[in-house]
Order: structure tokens, then C-alpha cells, then sequence
């Protein structure tokens, strides 16, 4: 499942997007601004594919576009209602992949966003997010402690995969309730279940992972790295 950044300010769109994206197939993380993206850019690999508006709140996507680049090839698309040919070419020319303009049509958008990751021509074989001796693979879908295998839950493996891919950040009960419900697993959590859950992966992955913020949510403590990407064809 490809991961799709989307930033945009306009919060009807935003949601409006992210569910057209989300039936469409992708795993989508929202942003309203340059700040609260640049949460995601420690973890600029897990993403395969951003979507940015260009005139944001506290900046525009020009200078967040060149931030991404230091650390990611993924293909990277504009959205904006600016279509002037200057502001085109300065995109294209810090490394956008395409530009599409406002009002846009829902199909013509789903059809370029799959022709640039097919372009992108990136294959997550083995892709890993790994922490000490903590080592999760999220094409195989197996978690291991120091070579061990853990026998997670599917709520305690997606609930172990949102803390690693935002290493360091406040995951408040709310987003994490909401990342869950993305998808369909074979348990379902609820928001008197999600502390029950929690407490089993910390039994599973051992102390000194997840922290506890009392009063606002979890943080996952230590770095995380990320390995195993080829170059091959969708």
C-alpha cells in the first residue's frame, strides 16, 4: 500500500482528498501547514508519494518541496490555483514531478498520481523501520526483538508501525484511534480498548519504547531508521 503525504490548508478539501485517496487504495497522512508536515519529514522514506499545496499558512510548498529532495525522491505533485508559468517552472525546476491545477477532476488526479509512482519505479522489497534491536518489516508484516520473532496481534502490529513511522511525536488517543480505523484489521480498537492494546505490545516489545504522556496521549522514545530499498518497477 503506497503512502501519500497530502498538505493542504483548505480543511474541507483536505478531508475531502484524503477519503478520495484512502478509497483509492492509499495509506494517506494529512497536513494543514509547512509545521505540521515537516513532522513527517523525519521520516521522508516512509512516504511514497506528496502531495503539496503551494501557498500554505506559514510558507509555501516551494521550500518544504526542497526540503524532501535532501531526503527523498518520491514523486512530488502540486496542487494550487496558482497556474502562472513562472511559478510552474520554479516547482518543475526544484525537482516537482507535476503540476495540477484548482478545480481539478477526481479521475484525472487518481490516474497522475499512479503514473508518477509507476515512474517512480520504487520497489519497497524489504522495507524496515528499525530501532535498537527492535526491527519491524512492513512488506512481510513480521516484527523481531534482538532476531526473535513476535507474535503480535494485527492492532498491536498497525499500533507498533504508526509509533515507529513518528518516531519522537505526541500521538494523541484521537489520531491514533483514527489512524487505526484506515484500515481494516482483524481486531478492531476501540477508545476503551486502545490502553488495553498498548499495554500488550509494551509486554511484547519490552520497556523503554512507548512513553506514556499522562493527560494526552504516546510517544514513541527511541530513533528510528529505515532500511531495504531497491530500484525495480511497480
Amino acid at each position: 500500500m503506497a503512502v501519500i503525504l497530502l498538505v493542504e490548508d483548505d480543511a474541507l478539501l483536505r478531508r475531502d482528498l484524503k477519503q478520495l485517496l484512502i478509497n483509492d487504495g492509499y495509506s494517506v497522512n494529512t497536513a494543514a501547514d509547512l509545521k505540521e508536515a515537516r513532522l513527517y519529514s523525519g521520516t521522508a522514506a516512509a512516504t511514497d508519494l506528496f502531495l503539496l499545496d503551494v501557498w500554505l499558512p506559514d510558507g509555501d510548498g516551494f521550500d518544504f518541496l526542497s526540503e524532501v529532495r535532501k531526503k527523498s525522491q518520491a514523486p512530488v505533485l502540486f496542487l494550487t490555483a496558482c497556474d502562472d508559468e513562472a511559478s510552474i517552472i520554479r516547482g518543475l525546476n526544484l525537482g516537482a514531478d507535476d503540476y495540477i491545477t484548482k478545480p481539478f477532476r477526481k479521475a484525472e488526479l487518481l490516474s497522475r498520481i499512479r503514473a508518477n509512482l509507476r515512474r517512480s519505479e520504487v520497489v519497497r522489497e524489504s522495507r524496515q523501520l528499525i530501532s535498537g534491536g527492535l526491527v519491524m518489516d512492513t512488506v512481510r508484516h513480521e516484527v523481531r526483538l534482538h532476531g526473535k520473532m513476535l507474535e503480535l496481534r494485527p492492532a498491536e502490529y498497525r499500533l507498533l508501525r504508526i509509533f515507529m513511522e513518528n518516531p519522537g511525536r505526541l500521538m494523541m488517543r484521537g489520531q491514533i484511534l483514527d489512524r487505526l480505523q484506515e484500515e481494516t484489521w482483524e481486531d478492531a480498537v476501540e477508545d476503551n480498548t486502545l490502553s488495553v492494546h498498548i499495554s500488550r505490545l509494551r509486554a511484547a516489545v519490552g520497556p523503554g519504547f512507548i512513553e506514556t504522556v499522562r493527560g494526552f496521549g504516546y510517544r514513541f522514545k527511541e530513533e528510528v531508521r529505515e532500511d531495504g530499498y531497491r530500484k525495480g518497477t511497480m
